[in-house]
């Protein structure tokens, strides 16, 4: 039961998460992001708004699946209508994707990786800052080059966006989200302020409560969402920590990962056996869930002891939280490949933010050391 205790804040926001989107949807809060999205869509720079949009989203949301289902979907449509090469627009909706859910205080990955390395969340934010905004420019920078070379030939004729048919009370939920945790209000209350004030507006706007009762029960088709869809995730996450905490009462694991640690104290050493570690893990796992508990807890005392850890959400930040993506078998890759309907090996190459930060922060590690 401790090891259930450990988790008990993520299971929280995993369950209000399950809610956020089917109360957005049905407050009008996605349509009309989307929307604005879309109108600022230039087609000679497709690629790198693209990804610039899907990380804003990913950001608000805090979650992959979600927001390659808000806006990654229309995003593709256009690209399918200026006949911009699919592969290469998924590897950027997937890269803005992933920045949201492995950076966003809103996301449960991110929650779950704060609580198991036990770093307050705005100093794990800080410590995964420096290859975060390394990893961001540089897609930034290769999806501008991308658009110089494919999309200068492009055209497209779209509707000029009506800024008076939009509705200021729609943008009510993600913004009392956003000010309750710049205020540092809890997370929780943070969550269920924006999903009660969205079921208000959707309830204003003639929205039965059997159809919201529904919605978030069910979720949204397309879009994902709703308790029936997150309730397994609850109960393996309930049990992975109860299993992670038998591990470390038996001391199963520990010693043999000490064994292997004991070597060296090399922060470029430790740095790649953590690295092939959490992706060993990730392999067997195939899921983002496990690897975070498990590598988390099993290298805590070894980083926390040479290194602060800091260090070990930094390169857990860099791994863990983006190996789910590139493995195929992954839940997390194959929803992700359904989504955007594209197999993962196609647009992986043009997914830089998965694979460019492990080698980012492998550099930075080699850099430290050489300066040690």
């Amino acid at each position: 039961m401790i090891g259930v205790h450990k988790t008990r804040i993520v299971i929280i926001i995993l369950f209000l998460v399950s809610f956020l989107l089917p109360s957005w949807y049905l407050s009008g809060t996605i349509g009309q992001m989307v929307k604005i999205a879309l109108n600022f869509i230039h087609p000679h720079h497709f690629f790198i708004l693209s990804f610039f949009i899907t990380m804003i989203f990913s950001m608000l949301l805090g979650t992959t699946i979600g927001t390659l289902s808000a806006i990654g979907v229309p995003l593709l449509g256009t690209a399918a209508v200026l006949h911009l090469p699919l592969p290469i627009v998924a590897g950027a909706l997937v890269s803005g994707a992933f920045v949201g859910d492995r950076t966003s205080p809103f996301s449960s990955a991110h929650q779950l990786l704060a609580h198991t390395v036990e770093v307050p969340v705005k100093r794990q934010g800080k410590a995964m800052f420096m290859t975060t905004a390394t990893a961001i420019l540089f897609c930034l920078c290769f999806y501008g080059v991308v658009d110089s070379h494919i999309t200068s030939k492009a055209s497209i004729t779209s509707d000029h966006l009506i800024w008076s048919e939009l509705s200021p009370a729609m943008f009510i939920p993600p913004i009392t989200l956003i000010v309750l945790v710049l205020f540092r209000m809890s997370i929780i209350y943070a969550f269920l302020s924006s999903i009660l004030s969205a079921i208000v507006i959707s309830l204003v706007n003639g929205t039965s409560w059997t159809t919201v009762a529904g919605a978030l029960w069910h979720g949204i088709d397309g879009l994902g969402g709703g308790f029936i869809h997150m309730y397994q995730l609850l109960l393996f996450l309930a049990l992975a920590g109860a299993y992670n905490d038998l591990l470390e009462k038996l001391n199963v694991i520990q010693p043999y990962l000490d064994k292997w640690l004991e070597s060296s104290h090399s922060l470029l050493v430790d740095t790649l056996k953590t690295l092939m570690a959490t992706l060993i893990i990730t392999v067997i796992a195939a899921n983002q869930t496990l690897p975070i508990i498990l590598t988390g807890r099993s290298f805590l005392p070894h980083w926390s002891h040479y290194y602060g850890k800091e260090e070990l959400v930094r390169v857990m930040g860099d791994s863990t939280m983006l190996f789910p993506g590139v493995v195929p078998w992954s839940v997390l890759a194959i929803m992700c490949s359904t989504i955007v309907g594209i197999p993962m090996f196609e647009y992986l190459p043009y997914a830089l933010f998965l694979w460019v930060l492990p080698i980012d922060y492998y550099d930075i590690s080699f850099a430290r050391q050489g300066n040690a």
